[in-house]
């Protein structure tokens, strides 16, 4: 039978000039004090294993030497954190059995290893910000890193979405269906989310602008890490806003100028973001849809008045958020009357409930075929 060994692994880094974030150390052996006819002796059999091809550290040994010592076997060292007595930098080191992390350095496969230098950066990343490194060393256990030269495609408009992207180091362009970029994205952004969430074909190409590395997690893995940890609903729910008022940046000052199209040419929730983007004040009209004219007020780009197909409020905005065909039409101004009518809700709270609602229903009529 082997000797007792615990894994302690880098959990923060200041300055250290040998080790990074994520390095694996196994210790291994006891320490026994002996009493022998009034005569103490001691005895330690320690051991100190590390595969990240690193130069050797006297003063970290000596400092996990210690702690077996106190402890007098591996197996009973309890969950704890612990600090190196420091050179010109310093660490602190984990050590924990009821949550052992998952990124072994022994078990992981070659790709996985090349992903532990990068914990320590995506942990500051906002996507990442609110997971501990153990559910973050988790989370990678189901990612790829990928590099990507200068004009490289990385994703193409039309693909069908299996992947969220991270942009690690570098950055990549959003490029429009002439190749002209219309925004970039750098380290800690997002992009893939939109055809996950929404179930779309990828609506943009994205290019390496220079040399970049991409974490990518499969669709499956970004599912599971979506029910996994809540607080990242609301980051993809901010990004979703924040997306929608990108896309249709382009398409404002077209449609906001003269406001009259199709929906065909626009839809629904992307024609109102336009109108709440420019703060718009006046009535909607929608025309040649399936349950007769829609009408909805705007003041200051806020919903104030909603009617389609019998219903009213956010039910109404609901109901037209599902139509795909129709002709619209914006007219400035209201009526004195409607000037202190109170909002039907906060415009991109309603937008995203409705695309919600709307997805739910598409999901029980899908079960029903």
């Amino acid at each position: 039978m082997g000797l007792p060994r615990v894994v302690f692994r880098v959990c923060e880094t200041n300055k250290c000039p040998k080790f990074q974030y994520g390095d694996a150390f196994t210790l291994s052996g006891v320490a026994i004090m002996m009493e022998t006819a009034g005569d103490s002796s001691f005895v330690c059999t320690a051991a100190v294993y590390s595969n990240q091809r690193r130069d050797n550290c006297e003063i970290l040994y000596g400092d996990l030497v210690k702690i077996l010592i106190k402890y007098e076997r591996a197996d009973q060292i309890p969950d704890c954190l612990i600090s190196c007595s420091g050179c010109v930098g310093t660490i602190r080191l984990e050590h924990s059995t009821v949550h052992p992390l998952t990124l072994e350095h022994d078990n992981l496969k070659e790709h996985h290893r090349d992903l532990a230098p990068v914990l320590n950066k995506i942990s500051k990343f906002s996507f990442f910000r609110n997971i501990s490194p153990k559910n973050l060393a988790e989370i990678l256990q189901s990612a790829e890193l990928r590099t990507h030269k200068k004009d490289e495609i990385v994703l193409r408009k039309g693909e069908s979405g299996e992947n969220l992207y991270i942009v690690i180091t570098g950055k990549v362009s959003v490029l429009n269906e002439t190749g002209i970029s219309i925004s970039s994205l750098g380290e800690g952004e997002v992009f893939g989310e939109m055809s996950l969430i929404c179930d779309q074909k990828v609506g943009s190409t994205i290019q390496a602008s220079a040399n970049v590395e991409i974490l990518s997690i499969h669709r499956e893995n970004f599912q599971f890490i979506m029910d996994k940890y809540p607080s990242l609903h609301r980051y993809f729910n901010r990004l979703l806003a924040r997306r929608l008022a990108q896309s249709n940046e382009i398409r404002s000052d077209e449609y906001a100028s003269g406001m009259i199209g199709k929906l065909e040419e626009i839809p629904p929730e992307a024609l109102f973001q336009t109108l709440h983007a420019n703060a718009k004040t006046g009535i909607l009209t929608i025309t040649e849809v399936p349950k007769g004219t829609a009408r909805f007020s705007m003041r200051q780009g806020s919903l104030i008045k909603a009617s389609y197909a019998g219903l009213k409020g956010k039910q109404a905005f609901f109901k037209i958020l599902r139509e795909k065909k129709g002709r619209f039409k914006f007219n400035p101004g209201l009526p004195s009357e409607d000037f202190d009518v109170p909002e039907i809700g906060y415009f991109m709270k309603l937008l995203m409930e409705g695309l919600q609602h709307m997805d739910e229903l598409e999901a029980d009529e899908d079960g029903e075929e």
